[in-house]
């Protein structure tokens, strides 16, 4: 490998690390913004129940945790890419005052997550041959 890929898979692998952590620290936010008052309303016109509302959190927040865990972060952004895209349907079909304006923040970071997960991919293949193991 030449010294300029060298440099460039650095640089790389820096701004996608800035990524993760941004990332985290707002899935952390919004994890625990679910465990707030602020979400019944939408929550109820989903029509699961409010455990939902608590499981989402959880899964968010875990996700979060494990975009900084460097073994485990490109299958946490899959997951984080998962949830927002369930989060934008959710937005786009069975939230009534949803609608598309409400699914384009889901959906940018669904990509976002997805952008992770596209270059963690090594990581994510590396996990998976240990599962089939």
């Amino acid at each position: 490998m030449s010294e300029q890929t060298s440099t460039a898979a650095k640089i790389g692998n820096i701004v996608v690390w800035i990524l993760q952590i941004v990332l985290a620290v707002q899935f952390v936010m919004n994890g625990y913004a679910l465990f707030t008052d602020q979400f019944v309303a939408k929550f109820d016109d989903i029509g699961f129940g409010q455990w939902f509302r608590y499981f989402t959190g959880v899964l968010e927040i875990a996700a979060a945790i494990g975009l900084l865990i460097p073994r485990v972060c490109g299958i946490a952004a899959l997951a984080l890419a998962g949830i927002m895209g369930g989060a934008a349907l959710t937005e786009l079909f069975l939230v009534t005052n949803g609608g598309f304006k409400a699914a384009v923040l889901p959906i940018i970071f669904m990509v976002w997550a997805l952008v992770i997960a596209a270059y963690r991919r090594e990581q994510i293949l590396g996990l998976l041959r240990l599962v089939r193991k």
